[in-house]
């Protein structure tokens, strides 16, 4: 499905020669019919000599209205560039085609119109040449200029084939898995509720999706769609689409919403973008200026800062990282334009870069100052690079958000990374595994073996450090740590014990010294195997990394909080136990505090451990084997 975008000076027959071409007039409010002037967006459609159909944004040609304007053109596959004959070349007429040429449509058709009123061809000739020389170094410099009269329809079956001509050389619409509709127009049907129309990019939508509004994040599904009037079970990208929104109300939306998936885009406060000066700006664009941004459908104030230089003087290009004043939705490739508030002016535009580059940057640094030369002129493997060394970790959808590729250009393009050793798949799901930059993932393990090392250098008596310190120290978000962890665990080097982690060739070992104080602490025990010190005496005794040491070797086995006993006293009384419940079938406190001479605190602790490694079972005051 394609979209036409109408441009030109007000007052030279946009509208008209819209309803010429399709049969719909396309001004919705009747000021406009009043006024015979666009004040908003139109909509229209018709098929062409080739069966396809399209539609037709009409966008209105007034300066005061050249904001409502830019919302229309953002989304749109070619132009329909129009000049009045009997005025030729005008103020807007510069200034549509100047927003065309830094929106990059370079696909159009000129209509000369209103030939009906120009009776004299010379005249024709000079105002044509006039408007060749206009178009000379724009996008639309090698586009067709057809001469149309929308009242008498000469020249009509002409505009129409080029158009059709000017489509044939536009690629098609990319289906990238990540619907994004900019919201252009808000309202509600009785007996329907909220929609919301807009051109579809990115990918298909289909009833039933459970979609999100952003910036704001209101939830809602897909009731409904309609394109060019026709109800659909499936929107196609680039196509006009209404949608019937379950769930939303309609003072929860606003134009320059961008409806998507949930978890496919998010919104942001801060990119970076590549930007060029038109050379008839009035002055230059400096640092720290603030300026009415055009992206989408939304139009948001925004704070200029300027990158590498101090300002960007007209007819001059470079970078910068805006900060616009409310959340939006960018993604890489994304066009834009800028405009100076008062007294309204259009001084450039240009292409998103980076929609998520986090911190500010120093405005001179070198090494922003390359990343931006290689995000700028980059190939799609320096893209996916880029995201990928930005991300840290992250799969495919991932990397497709934060580089604007299609996911299939993501699965192609993260291979040749990893052919050239400069990235590598981590455990994730089998469809779609994690991936990390080689770089990255140097720094992070040799950080890792470096935590470990020194963590057994100072408790060797340990089996290892916990998780939740090893994961702290190393600073990772949680969705890093699994796959990491599950990779170095995978390679060798790394071992997991319970809540622990240690390096594989980590070992317990007692010292000499330390090896003595063990015997005195199990001599304790042997004194007194059945009423042994607790915890809290032998970590008093022999210190805690000893104590622990000494049940990680097998040498004490702890059965509560309080009670330890040692290993072969603990294996004694639960043979004597299993050979006293097949005798007798059951046993109680006071009968297994009698037998083995012992206290309550001891025998309780014991029969609740033997409970809850499922070895008995308590049924009321008594114990049977479970």
């Amino acid at each position: 499905m394609r979209v036409i975008g109408t441009a030109g000076h007000v007052d030279h027959g946009k509208s008209t020669l819209v309803e010429a071409l399709t049969g719909l007039h396309p001004d919705r409010l009747r000021e406009e019919r009043e006024r015979e002037m666009s004040i908003v967006l139109g909509f229209a459609w018709f098929t062409l000599p080739n069966g396809e159909e399209v539609g037709i944004v009409d966008v209105p040609g007034h300066r005061d209205f050249i904001e409502n304007m830019l919302a229309g053109v953002g989304g749109i596959d070619a132009a329909l560039f129009v000049v009045a004959a009997d005025e030729g070349v005008m103020p807007q007429t510069r200034e549509h085609l100047a927003i065309l040429d830094l929106l990059g449509v370079s696909a159009g058709v000129v209509a000369l119109t209103k030939i009906d009123l120009v009776p004299d061809p010379e005249w024709l000739d000079l105002v044509e040449a006039d408007l060749r020389d206009t178009l000379a170094g724009t996008v639309l410099a090698e586009a067709p200029i057809v001469r149309v009269s929308a009242r008498t329809r000469e020249g009509i079956p002409a505009l129409t084939q080029a158009l059709q001509s000017a489509l044939d050389d536009c690629p098609p619409r990319v289906d990238a898995g990540r619907p994004r509709l900019p919201v252009d127009r808000v309202f509600t049907i009785a007996g329907f509720g909220t929609v919301v129309t807009g051109t579809l990019s990115d990918g298909s939508l289909r009833v039933g999706d459970e979609v999100v509004l952003l910036p704001e994040g209101v939830r809602g599904r897909v009731r409904g769609l309609q394109t060019h009037k026709r109800s659909e079970e499936v929107a196609l990208p680039g196509s006009r689409t209404a949608v019937n929104l379950a769930g939303v109300r309609r003072e929860q939306v606003r134009r320059g919403d961008v409806l998507c998936r949930p978890d496919t885009y998010q919104a942001t406060r801060r990119f970076d973008v590549h930007v060029r000066i038109l050379p008839q700006a009035s002055h230059p664009l400096k640092h720290n200026t603030f300026v009415k941004l055009f992206l989408g459908a939304a139009e948001v104030l925004t704070r200029v800062r300027v990158i590498g230089q101090e300002a960007i003087p007209p007819g001059g290009e470079g970078w910068l990282q805006l900060e616009p004043q409310a959340p939006l939705v960018a993604a890489r490739g994304d066009r834009f334009i800028l405009r100076i508030p008062s007294p309204p002016e259009t001084i450039g535009g240009g292409t998103v870069l980076d929609p998520f580059p986090g911190r500010r940057h120093k405005r001179f640094k070198a090494a922003v100052l390359e990343r931006l030369r290689a995000l700028t002129a980059g190939s799609p493997v320096d893209l996916l690079s880029q995201a990928l060394d930005a991300l840290g970790i992250a799969d495919v959808e991932a990397l497709a958000r934060r580089s604007g590729l299609p996911l299939e250009g993501v699965r192609e393009n993260i291979r040749i990374l990893q052919s050239r050793g400069a990235a590598r798949p981590l455990p994730g799901t089998e469809a779609s595994p994690f991936w990390i930059a080689e770089s990255r993932w140097e720094q992070i393990t040799s950080q890792a073996r470096r935590l470990l090392e020194e963590y057994h250098r100072a408790f060797p008596l340990r089996v290892g450090m916990p998780r939740e310190e090893f994961k702290s120290r190393l600073r990772l978000p949680e969705d890093w740590f699994l796959p990491l962890v599950t990779a170095w665990t995978a390679e060798g080097w790394l071992a997991e014990e319970g809540a622990f982690v240690r390096l594989a060739e980590h070992a317990v070992r007692l010292s000499p010294e330390e090896q003595a104080q063990a015997e005195a602490l199990l001599a304790s025990f042997a004194r007194s195997p059945v009423a042994p010190p607790l915890i809290k005496e032998c970590q008093a005794q022999a210190g805690n990394d000893l104590y622990g040491a000494l049940v990680y070797l097998g040498f004490l086995v702890p059965v509560s909080a309080e009670v330890v006993f040692r290993a072969e006293d603990y294996r004694r009384l639960r043979e004597d136990l299993v050979n006293y419940l097949r005798q007798h079938g059951t046993i109680t406190v006071a009968q297994a505090r009698d037998r083995w001479g012992t206290s309550r605190r001891y025998v309780l602790a014991l029969l609740e451990h033997f409970d809850s490694i499922g070895l008995t079972r308590r049924t009321g005051n008594e114990r049977t084997l479970a």
